[in-house]
């Protein structure tokens, strides 16, 4: 296992860099369609900054090449703080073909750093397979044809061989959602080892509960729609209508609802539009082509 924060020596190469304002565009954006960046925003007053900063370089330089990571001081770089708006340090974000498709706020434990890591260069198509790997491939393809009793079967038997895998817990969970047995795939979930506790396949999963309890509580979607087609601005009901039609199956349509609501009122009900969105883009697949569409939309809006 590779100890991060460590402080020795390494003969690798760095995958680090210092990237000012000026350069932000070359150094990130266009850096990421090549292979996905990691943004560290920080300040040198910073405390928490200083015990991050390493951990993450540590791990950046772990993954030999498959991810960079781009360190910028948000002091001499206010402009794109501000697009970005990042509101405190450390803040990171992933970029990827000109996208940020990930990140988080606040120092973490060197085991999630590693994670969020790893998730990003999976999210960018990296490989992080196992041995078991090709089995787990068998049951999401039973999952996806409608077969999640047969799909819970394999991955309960992955996980008699490897606990920990967090593709086959992940699997399990969805399985069980799948089966409509919420409070089991809930337990199942509650129950997971802490050290894959925050890998990218439970998030996954944990986002797609929560969309599934939402969904036992949707409104029709006719009375929904003639709500907002009465009222644009009310932002209740669209986010109602937003995960009614989530429920119904019509992912992209509620992508899009959401994209409204943010479009109309970004911070209404404490920006709840773009968190019901990054739990949306969270219970998809990183290359999902609503997902990515959703993303791309909503980058330019925050950018704009």
């Amino acid at each position: 296992m590779i100890e991060l924060g460590t402080g020795a020596a390494q003969p690798q190469q760095s995958h680090v860099k210092d990237v000012a304002e000026r350069d932000f565009m070359k150094e990130v954006i266009e850096a990421s369609k090549e292979a996905p960046v990691i943004v560290d925003f920080w300040a040198p007053w910073c405390g928490p900054c200083k015990t991050l900063g390493p951990q993450l370089e540590a791990a950046v330089n772990a993954a030999k090449g498959a991810v960079t990571m781009a360190k910028v001081n948000i002091d001499e770089a206010q402009q794109i703080a501000a697009q970005l708006q990042i509101q405190s340090i450390p803040t990171v974000y992933a970029f990827f073909r000109g996208q940020p498709i990930d990140g988080f706020q606040g120092a973490l434990p060197p085991s999630e750093v590693k994670a969020f890591v790893e998730r990003v260069v999976k999210q960018a198509g990296g490989d992080a397979s196992g041995g078991l790997d090709e089995a787990v491939a068998t049951a999401e393809e039973m999952l996806e044809q409608g077969a999640a009793t047969d799909a819970v079967q394999i991955f309960g038997a992955i996980l008699g061989e490897e606990p920990n895998h967090a593709g086959a817990y992940g699997g399990m969970v969805r399985a069980h959602i799948a089966m409509k047995e919420l409070d089991q795939a809930e337990a199942i979930l509650n129950g997971a080892p802490v050290e894959i506790s925050k890998a990218p396949e439970l998030e996954a999963a944990h986002a797609q509960l929560m969309l599934a309890r939402q969904a036992e509580n949707a409104g029709p979607v006719g009375e929904l729609t003639a709500a907002v087609d009465a009222n644009p601005d009310d932002h209740q009901a669209r986010l109602d209508l937003a995960q009614a039609l989530y429920a119904n199956g019509e992912v992209e349509a509620a992508v899009d609802q959401l994209l409204e609501s943010f479009r109309r009122d970004r911070e209404w009900n404490d920006g709840a539009a773009k968190a019901q969105l990054f739990t949306v883009f969270d219970a998809l697949k990183p290359n999902d082509p609503v997902a990515l569409r959703g993303r791309r939309k909503l980058s330019s809006m925050l950018f704009a």
